[in-house]
């Protein structure tokens, strides 16, 4: 195991790592903190991979690919206007795999923060897990999970959110929920069928924008549990 705690200042960490049975341990705790980026500056190749990240402060970024065929990890965040932007499968990486089997579990607590989940990328991965905890305010999550088979489960508490409006929403790149409570914009695509794609929403306050797409052949599934001050959902499935 390979475990880096980095004290309560602005750090910067790059990592390019290949082999497999990594296990990668990161602490940040402070504000202005990278890792990756500058541009993306993170790559970590091999199979068997284990690769967790817990950062608590404000303005942290992180930019990183993950290449190999089966992954695993727990990303905890505590803190407001953070970034994070990973790609699992990214193209044109030595030692390529095609992250098939992705397991991710991710926490935040904290307000104006954006998440972007690529994993897959070209209806590689063949069975995923992920599931996202948010408590907080003006939160963007934008996944992108091509697959078989897809469980994506997204649980946001916006219970103190004032927020009446709607989020704005441009292109995958340029996801914003200022003043607008919180965007969850998730696109499933590729295979299906195995069990399928199962997409599970519950959320609680804010002026919110839900927009999920899926594809792929059979047993594609929404359930969505949602509370909200202002909605606008758009789903579409194509079996």
């Amino acid at each position: 195991m390979t475990m880096l705690t980095i004290p309560a200042m602005a750090n910067d960490i790059y990592i390019t790592q290949v082999g497999d049975s990594l296990d990668l341990d990161i602490t940040q705790d402070g504000q202005d903190n990278q890792f990756g980026d500058n541009t993306t500056g993170v790559v970590l190749s091999g199979d068997n991979m284990v690769f967790s990240i817990t950062q608590t402060g404000d303005n942290n970024d992180i930019a990183a690919i993950i290449n190999g065929d089966s992954y695993s990890g727990t990303w905890q965040f505590t803190g407001n206007t953070n970034t994070v932007d990973l790609l699992c499968d990214s193209t044109g990486t030595a030692g390529a795999g095609n992250c098939e089997s992705v397991t991710l579990d991710i926490t935040t607590t904290g307000d104006d923060n954006a998440f972007k989940f690529y994993i897959g990328e070209s209806a590689d991965a063949e069975g995923s897990t992920i599931a996202f905890t948010v408590t907080g305010d003006d939160n963007v999550i934008d996944a992108d999970v091509d697959g078989v088979d897809s469980d994506i489960t997204v649980v946001v508490n916006n219970s103190l959110s004032t927020h009446t409006l709607g989020a704005t929403s441009a292109t995958d790149n340029s996801l914003t929920s200022s003043n607008a409570g919180n965007i969850i914009d998730i696109n499933v695509d590729g295979d299906g069928d195995a069990n399928g794609h199962l997409i599970n929403l519950n959320l609680t306050g804010g002026g919110n924008v839900f927009t999920i797409t899926q594809s792929g052949v059979y047993d594609n599934v929404v359930d969505i549990t949602a509370t909200t001050n202002g909605s606008t959902i758009d789903i579409t499935q194509v079996d």
